[in-house]
């Protein structure tokens, strides 16, 4: 660990992006258990809930890649304080929301929520690399990602908690709090954040264009850019999934605290199964290749365990497995993605990146809640398919890296 303290010791503006990304996320999973929660109790539609997933994943597909044309000629910083702001104004509104016959004021107020993300996303992505020198790349992201997952462990498990404690309301409030905590330590990233570009400040068309003619000519980093998209579709319609299965092994009436409990295992398996790896492994690219592989296996095993447990211990112990998986998938992509593109492409290569990745996790949920609701699948039996499709997920992934292997050596 001693690394990643030096890091955040020597690096003051990395250290404030990054004490900016833990507030945020320890918010954003208070919001998603209320917003859960409150649909359940107006409601308890499974396919309810599958809507508020899209609200959350759709707006960011479109908005992409205006978004990663912003990254690339706008200050990065200023568009996170400005969208941390907004966003805190944003969830404070959740509060009006009271009755079924307002739940598409909900819907609506996400989908605003997650349209301000997908433009602070990649301006973050981008900034990373920017105030992180390209050795400490793998740590940063290491770190980032540990970060991530703690906060979900945390933030869920307390989001649990203040939503069957305190109440919904009180999440939300909180929720609103950290956006504007998080603004507040971006202010304070002193380094020069507006990327390098040839251009002015002018958006045209053709800059999101030629992000894609990049991606286009460079399969590799095409194939690596699509890496969380392929994940997506193993890990999409668990969200969805989970909701039902803590009803199933409740230790509340709700199911708000096994909701919790179910997220904090995820949380703890992203986090730590990383940095663990990372100290056997080392930072060259073919490790980080075969460490998005065993990801990619690990969570089609985790998942096919969900769906053949039989108690609450068993669903932390596929869950733990399955956010290995996941966090391999996520930490060691992005530590590729950020070491082999120009920084002028940045922001546009992860705006592609989140899109694909929020596209392919729609029709995961969609199908999901659909499988649940109108098909009448057994939630188990529905993780049951998710795992077996997340071999060929897999074994799609393998045939890339071969390709991708005689591509180098016929050019070599």
């Amino acid at each position: 660990m001693n690394v990643y303290v030096e890091l955040l010791r020597r690096n003051h503006n990395y250290r404030s992006l990054w004490l900016a990304r833990v507030v945020s996320n320890f918010g954003d999973w208070f919001n998603l258990l209320a917003s859960a929660a409150l649909i359940t109790s107006l409601t308890g539609s499974g396919t309810a809930i599958s809507y508020l997933f899209l609200a959350r994943f759709l707006p960011v597909f479109v908005m992409s890649p205006f978004a990663g044309v912003l990254a690339d000629r706008f200050e990065r910083r200023t568009i996170m304080i400005l969208t941390d702001v907004l966003r805190a104004v944003t969830v404070l509104c959740f509060l009006f929301v009271r009755t079924p016959d307002q739940l598409w004021l909900l819907y609506a107020l996400t989908s605003t929520q997650f349209v301000l993300s997908a433009l602070y996303t990649p301006a973050h992505s981008a900034l990373l690399s920017n105030i992180v020198e390209r050795e400490d790349l793998v740590t940063a992201n290491a770190l980032d990602g540990f970060t991530w997952s703690t906060m979900l462990a945390l933030g869920a498990l307390f989001g649990g908690l203040a939503s069957a404690i305190l109440g919904i309301q009180a999440a939300f409030v909180i929720d609103a709090a950290t956006f504007l905590v998080s603004a507040w330590f971006v202010m304070h990233i002193s380094a020069h954040t507006r990327p390098a570009h040839e251009g002015g400040s002018e958006v045209r068309l053709f800059d999101f264009v030629e992000g894609f003619q990049y991606l286009w000519v460079r399969p590799f980093v095409l194939g690596v850019a699509l890496v969380k998209a392929g994940g997506a579709l193993i890990w999409g319609g668990i969200n969805v999934l989970e909701i039902p299965l803590s009803q199933i092994f409740a230790i509340s009436a709700s199911g708000t605290i096994t909701l919790g409990i179910i997220y904090a295992a995820t949380g703890v398996g992203t986090g730590f199964g990383p940095l663990l790896i990372r100290l056997r492994i080392g930072d060259d690219r073919t490790s980080l290749l075969r460490a998005i592989t065993a990801g990619f296996l690990l969570a089609a095993v985790g998942i096919s365990l969900l769906g053949l447990a039989s108690n609450l211990g068993l669903i932390v112990v596929a869950t733990l497995i399955r956010g290995v998986g996941t966090g391999l998938l996520w930490i060691f992509s992005s530590a590729i993605l950020m070491g082999i593109t120009d920084d002028r492409f940045r922001g546009r290569v992860f705006a592609f990146e989140f899109a694909a990745l929020t596209l392919t996790q729609s029709i995961a949920t969609l199908f999901a809640g659909m499988a649940v609701d109108r098909f009448q699948i057994d939630v188990q039996d529905v993780l049951l398919l998710i795992g077996g499709f997340a071999l060929v997920v897999t074994a799609a992934w393998l045939l890339f890296l071969r390709w991708s292997k005689r591509q180098q050596t016929a050019a070599a």
